[in-house]
């Protein structure tokens, strides 16, 4: 249940080397690689002699040796030659995936390559240097990767799952607001006249009470920003002016590398005190110790699932955007019946 036409995350741009390494998206293990001249190349991780992951071979310019009979695989996935068998190009080779190098990311095209479209990679203006700064990192999460969007979509549990940092009860009190515009899903919450929580309260600038606002956004096939902030309460942040607050985008790029476990490249955009190298590290460290906490539920919650495979879980309002971003992806994977987890309603 991947769409598979689209641009996914494979690593970031700092892993790859001529030291070839494996990884596993949608299914499918995959060899990453860095040529002589510099580019990051993928390939199907797997040498079509004799089945040898071609992960524990050799970079050779821009192709790669297998480390078992030592058959060269080029950087489009065929054969280029074999010791001892001289027309090694008639046989058949292993795919070979379009790749974009881009915002400090390795993106891989899953699906059919004729429809490879760099227009499709999700816009991330923070990441071309104009005025805001990122830092992020990388978990591996033992969960179906649409478990985390859910996650993602509904910000209620913060409340609970990170009480001493961005939780905090004003959240449940603030209905959110839920909109789709084609195939981009909205979750908009503000909390309006409250103490901003610690993570907050630690970085503006005010003994005041604030707005502060969670505006969740899905953008196909499995990626989510979340516009996030608070400001100065009365100087106008519902209307638009921000002037007296801070903004950050937290930005959660999701790879599905199982039916049961995904890649979560996630991280922070700000574009205040930019060039603050020690907060821009202060709020990697915190954000990873938030998504951490997400990591433990989400990890639990998936092996009591797969314990309790006749059980219907119950969808009530707050799970509204996620039930939205369920019906784009099957319909991105040609699905006739919505992957949901449950058909209960409640609410």
């Amino acid at each position: 249940m991947y769409p598979k036409d689209f641009w996914y995350v494979i690593c970031e741009s700092g892993d790859v080397s001529n030291q070839p390494f494996a990884r596993t998206i949608l299914d499918q293990a995959m060899v990453v690689y860095r040529s002589k001249a510099g580019e990051a190349i993928v390939l199907e991780d797997y040498c079509p002699h004799r089945g040898m992951p071609l992960s524990m071979g050799k970079v050779e310019g821009d192709a790669i040796r297998c480390g078992y009979h030592g058959m060269l695989i080029g950087r489009d996935g065929g054969c280029k030659s074999m010791p001892g068998q001289p027309r090694i190009s008639r046989l058949k080779g292993v795919q070979g995936y379009p790749v974009l190098e881009k915002f400090g990311y390795v993106w891989v095209w899953a699906g059919d390559p004729a429809l490879a479209d760099p227009a499709k990679l999700p816009k991330l203006p923070w990441g071309e240097g104009t005025g805001w700064v990122f830092g992020g990192g990388l978990y591996r999460i033992e969960c179906n990767y649409q478990y985390l969007i859910d996650n993602l979509m509904d910000l209620t549990h913060e409340t609970y799952v990170h009480p001493n940092s961005i939780g905090q009860a004003e959240i449940d009190d603030a209905k959110p607001e839920v909109s789709v515009k084609g195939d981009e899903v909205f979750v908009t919450r503000w909390m309006h006249d409250i103490v901003p929580p610690p993570f907050w309260a630690n970085m503006i600038d005010t003994k005041e009470r604030c707005d502060r606002w969670q505006v969740c956004q899905f953008v196909p096939p499995s990626n989510v920003f979340i516009d996030v902030g608070v400001a100065v309460t009365g100087s106008g942040a519902p209307q638009g002016n921000r002037s007296q607050g801070i903004t950050g985008m937290v930005v959660d790029l999701i790879t599905p590398e199982t039916e049961t476990t995904c890649w979560y490249f996630w991280g922070m955009a700000r574009n205040f005190n930019i060039h603050d190298t020690r907060l821009t590290e202060d709020l990697k460290r915190n954000q990873g110790a938030v998504f951490a906490e997400d990591e433990v539920v989400l990890a639990a919650q998936q092996r009591n699932i797969l314990r309790n495979p006749e059980r219907r879980l119950i969808n009530l309002d707050i799970d509204r955007g996620g039930s939205h971003v369920r019906r784009i992806i099957a319909r991105l994977c040609n699905l006739e019946e919505i992957s949901e987890p449950s058909s209960q309603r409640s609410g």
